[in-house]
């Protein structure tokens, strides 16, 4: 089971890194004005959502306690940010504000994910 864990671990963490990944790609662009949600981002967010339900539910599975509260707050932001990327990802260009709050939010993400305990 620990192999299987760690397995979606990684595949969780290359989600997260796909979807930061493309937001710092674009930080330029959103000075300018001219940053949009790239497909990496909306993909991101997917793997992201797909391998966490999967790892919480092998932590229960494996009878390892989970954090309900902090799995929450993570599932919330992570809505958000996937209803943001999906909504206007097919759009030329994305406004700064909304761009830079994907980006906080991710890292918002990140930062729960590893102080939180």
């Amino acid at each position: 089971m620990d192999v299987l864990i760690h397995l979606f671990v990684a595949l969780h963490i290359i989600g997260i890194a796909s979807l930061l990944g493309g937001f710092l790609t674009q930080m330029k662009a959103m000075g300018e004005g001219t940053a949009r949600f790239s497909p990496a981002m909306l993909h991101g967010a997917l793997t992201m959502l797909v391998t966490g339900v999967v790892l919480v539910g092998l932590n229960q599975a494996d009878d390892q306690p989970v954090n309900n509260i902090k799995i929450g707050v993570k599932l919330a932001l992570l809505i958000v940010i996937l209803g943001l990327v999906y909504v206007k990802r097919d759009e030329e260009r994305a406004e700064k504000g909304l761009f830079g709050l994907v980006g906080g939010l991710t890292i918002a993400n990140i930062f729960i994910a590893v102080l939180w305990t």
